[in-house]
């Protein structure tokens, strides 16, 4: 009898949510192996271990940060992801870039690709912002930390990348100089950054 009731119930969790992990379905008394029943039916799709979506939801430039911030919560979605987040770039980054206190194992996902960076506790807690997107919450570094990481990681991200950052963020006024010094130091970069910020600003 209750079968019947369970199908519509994981749907409007997923269309809700956005995802669907299998520790959600405890609280609504759904057993775990039901999801596997609707993949095997056409009517969720595995996006990665214990997280489903709906096989007809639209990619959208956050899919795979949900995704993550649902298997590795305390990342901080960092550099190009954050620069995506924020509008300040024109890449499409191929990989979800997060950041993890220094020695941290690097998540076991299958899917979305990822690229992590370490950092010593005192810098990684700096800057973190935390968003909802549908029904996720995420972490992401603001825009004076996302700017300051990538000049401090330009072999990474290229320079070119965090001119073009540095540029969009003071035109759109998005963050003052005093932010930028402020992570800059913290980052120690100043001298990095000191000759493009009075280029610019």
């Amino acid at each position: 009898m209750q079968k019947q009731p369970l199908t519509p119930q994981v749907i409007a969790l997923a269309q809700r949510n956005g995802i669907v992990r299998s520790g959600d379905l405890k609280a609504s008394g759904i057993p775990r192996a039901y999801l596997t029943r609707m993949v095997q039916a056409g009517r969720l799709e595995k996006a990665g271990r214990g997280i489903y979506q709906l096989p007809d939801k639209p990619q959208s430039e956050t899919s795979g940060m949900e995704i993550v911030a649902a298997k590795v919560p305390r990342a901080v979605f960092s550099l190009l992801t954050s620069l995506q987040f924020h509008e300040l770039t024109t890449q499409l980054p191929r990989q979800i870039w997060i950041t993890l206190p220094q020695g941290s194992h690097a998540p076991k996902m299958s899917y979305p690709p990822i690229k992590m960076i370490q950092c010593n506790i005192d810098l990684f807690e700096a800057g973190i912002e935390v968003h909802r997107i549908n029904q996720s919450e995420i972490r992401v570094y603001g825009v004076g930390r996302t700017i300051v990481d990538c000049f401090k990681h330009r072999n990474k991200v290229g320079l070119d990348v965090a001119l073009e950052a540095l540029q969009e963020a003071l035109i759109k006024k998005k963050v003052s100089v005093d932010e930028l010094w402020r992570f800059a130091k913290m980052a120690r970069v100043t001298n990095i950054i000191r000759p493009y910020i009075e280029a610019l600003a």
